[in-house]
């Protein structure tokens, strides 16, 4: 009826007439939300990829610490059939540029690009890199929310630029700076200069017990109230403040890596905002790696 009704007009009416029409007609039908284009709006951020994962037969799922926007998920279609799409955007502890259409409410977005500035190849040129890398990558993704944190960014980033330079023997030094120093960026940086229960201070030569649950080192007379507290050498004291300043240069002999990175292990337990195991930082951990 519609289409019949045009015809009259334009075989029986003027111009002016048939606009009029046509215009009563368009009020009439129901419109879309002016939102509608902005369904999908598309993010251009500053990400590293901290982890990917197949999804189906053809497809992958990458997770990105991004500057503007946090911890994204993001589905790329086709990479498993074909790796010219994305070359090696798609490779763990690749830096660049990535393009996002963002589903407002989901948790999964649609990546559509990934303008690579930093591949990072020799992270997997070296187990202890990769490693201390991944231990790196498990920490952002779980103390990074979805807001933006441009200094936890440039901090990850960093760090995963000093493994890459690391010689094999310093790859546990320098992977315990880039920890401690995440940790400190999200705000919880172990007190180490005084207590952490009565905040007396305490001499920087004397060894003292750090207590993870306490935050950090307590005096002799708040140990006995401290929960899990483990002496703390003055030297191994004086090696995370380094760390915590940046400093990777501390020299460690195997038995004092792994102390060290018991201790960091204890306090992340004790701080986590979940329970959840951190399986990356225990292969970093328990893994005996050589350069062999």
């Amino acid at each position: 009826m519609q289409f019949c009704s045009v015809l009259v007009l334009l075989e029986c009416s003027d111009s002016g007439a048939v606009a009029a029409w046509l215009h009563q007609r368009i009020d009439m039908q129901p419109r879309m939300p002016a939102c509608y284009i902005l369904t999908m709006p598309l993010l251009l951020t500053e990400a590293i990829v901290l982890h990917a994962f197949d999804y189906l037969e053809s497809s992958r799922i990458i997770r990105l610490l991004t500057r503007e926007a946090g911890i994204q998920s993001a589905l790329a279609r086709g990479a498993r059939k074909s790796r010219a799409r994305y070359g090696s955007a798609l490779d763990l502890f690749a830096e660049g540029t990535a393009q996002l259409f963002v589903k407002p409410n989901r948790e999964l977005h649609n990546f559509t690009g990934f303008e690579i500035s930093r591949s990072r190849s020799e992270l997997a040129e070296e187990v202890g890199r990769f490693t201390a890398a991944s231990t790196i990558a498990e920490l952002a993704l779980r103390f990074a929310g979805e807001e933006g944190s441009p200094q936890l960014y440039d901090t990850v980033s960093d760090v995963l630029e000093r493994i890459c330079r690391a010689a094999p023997e310093q790859t546990v030094s320098v992977g315990l700076a880039g920890c401690w120093r995440i940790v400190s960026v999200v705000g919880f940086t172990p007190e180490l200069s005084s207590c952490a229960l009565c905040h007396t201070p305490l001499r920087d030569s004397e060894d003292a017990t750090f207590s993870a649950a306490s935050g950090g080192v307590v005096c002799p007379g708040c140990s006995k109230l401290a929960r899990g507290g483990r002496r703390l050498p003055s030297t191994a004291r004086a090696a995370i403040n380094s760390w915590l300043a940046s400093d990777d240069s501390v020299a460690l002999s195997d038995a004092e890596g792994r102390s060290h990175q018991r201790l960091l292990r204890e306090f992340l337990d004790a701080h986590m905002p979940d329970d959840r195991p951190l399986r990356a930082f225990a292969v970093w951990e328990h893994e005996r790696w050589s350069a062999a």
